[in-house]
């Protein structure tokens, strides 16, 4: 475990560097605070249950949070010596594939629960104690800090996934998000025309090593939909024949959409004439105004080829949501460089469901591209690439050996992602048969 010599933003000094420490030390424990709803509100036998093959259990999540955090901040920050080191083969996610692990000798769940309280104690202390105004990489502007938070709130939306995918009734709740008031006369797309902007970062602290370094890309002038794509628009796409014409479909799509049957979204059925579809153990109407969630980048490739337009490409995403036209700099997020706030963004899994359509009006782009953080993850055309002058930070395993054309770009954030994990240059990716994650698409067309 050896630091990089990637830049993570300038050393802070003083006051700063102890609100940073604080910043950090609030990012750990609302990790942990959610942590502890999804697997407080199930039982043991649910938390040792295998609920989907493409899932771990529960139980696995939550003590691999707290190897993580063992790893990299009590023995890599540290130095300390290893609390259990007979365990860090069976939490190790590239050792392992998700569908074995239930038949691992797992910690059960309440020696999962106490190690990864005593990890979290341990590491409080060593947040405590360690200067963050300079010195490794690992630790400059508290970055080992951050990186733990955001890992532990990927995985809380792993496994809230996972509540998703499980059957019987539903153990969550939440109040439903806003709604527009302007809904109604909004463009269906806006223009972004072309030219050169900053794409990715330098100097945001804590992003992680894909997101890295700031360059300039030049983009052709280009309109994007104003919103995501909607369930509305998704069902005429299937009523039109989506999912039976061959023509609008990549050959592996078309391909997934016959072996398996697809007629839908994942979680919808019909019945009865009417769409309906399950979310966290209810069963409701599936509403035409909410963006569509739970579709593979095939099918949001599909339904783009039939509606004549196409996917974004990953610049042309993160210019209709970071660039600036008037100062010509890209900014932190779409509404400026504040941080994100209820009323900017669906996140932190407040509403367990996205926004309808047009809605966090003060989120808006300077472009006037709405819910571009946040509601659902949005698939683009691009492959996860390497940015250049990209350097591995601090392991090779969490980007670098993704790379290539298996894996398509995901950008924004869904209601599911914590704000310390989603930012205008966060990047995510996933194959493109993926239907289980929070995914829905905007579509684009050229100038």
């Amino acid at each position: 475990m050896t630091d990089s010599p990637t830049p993570t933003g300038s050393a802070p000094h003083g006051a700063d560097a102890e609100a940073l420490r604080q910043r950090a030390l609030a990012a750990l424990l609302t990790a942990r605070e959610r942590t502890t709803l999804l697997t407080d509100s199930v039982d043991d036998h649910e938390l040792t249950a295998q609920h989907s093959p493409l899932m771990s259990p529960l139980v696995w999540d939550l003590a691999h949070i707290g190897n993580q955090e063992e790893l990299w901040l009590l023995r890599g920050v540290a130095g300390r010596e290893a609390m259990r080191p007979e365990i860090d083969g069976l939490y190790d996610a590239f050792e392992h594939p998700r569908a074995t692990r239930p038949s691992l000798p797992l910690l059960a769940p309440a020696e999962a629960r106490a190690y990864a309280a005593e990890v979290r104690g341990r590491a409080l202390d060593v947040l405590d104690g360690t200067a963050l105004d300079g010195g490794r990489p690992l630790v400059r502007a508290g970055f080992a800090f951050g990186m733990i938070a955001q890992h532990e709130q990927q995985h809380d939306e792993t496994m809230l996934i996972t509540h998703q995918l499980r059957s019987g009734p539903a153990v969550l709740a939440a109040p439903v998000p806003p709604a527009p008031t302007d809904a109604a006369g909004l463009p269906a797309e806006v223009p972004v025309p072309g030219g050169p902007f900053t794409m990715g970062t330098s100097t945001e602290p804590w992003a992680l090593d894909n997101e890295r370094p700031a360059h300039v890309r030049d983009v052709p002038g280009f309109f994007i939909d104003t919103a995501p794509v909607t369930c509305g628009a998704y069902q005429e796409f299937i009523e039109d024949g989506g999912y039976t014409e061959q023509c609008w479909w990549a050959p592996e799509g078309w391909a997934m959409v016959r072996e398996h049957e697809l007629t839908a979204p994942l979680f919808w059925h019909l019945d009865a004439g009417q769409w309906l579809r399950r979310r966290f153990g209810i069963t409701e109407a599936v509403p035409g105004n909410e963006p569509v969630l739970h579709v593979s980048w095939y099918e949001a490739d599909a339904f783009a080829r039939w509606a004549g337009r196409r996917l974004p490409t990953e610049a042309e995403w993160e210019k209709a949501a970071r660039h600036d036209p008037v100062s010509g700099r890209s900014r932190r997020y779409p509404w400026g460089d504040e941080d994100p706030a209820p009323e900017l963004a669906n996140l932190g899994q407040r509403h367990l469901r996205p926004a309808p359509a047009g809605a966090y009006a003060q989120g808006r782009s300077p472009y006037g591209v709405r819910q571009l953080i946040g509601d659902v993850w949005e698939w683009t055309s691009s492959d996860f690439l390497p940015y250049p002058g990209f350097s591995a930070f601090p392991y090779r395993e969490y980007s670098e050996v993704f790379f290539g054309p298996a894996h398509k770009v995901l950008r924004g954030g869904s209601f599911a992602v914590d704000p310390v994990a989603c930012r205008g240059t966060f990047r995510n990716w996933d194959l493109p048969v993926r239907r289980q994650v929070f995914s829905g698409f905007r579509t684009a067309r050229d100038m």
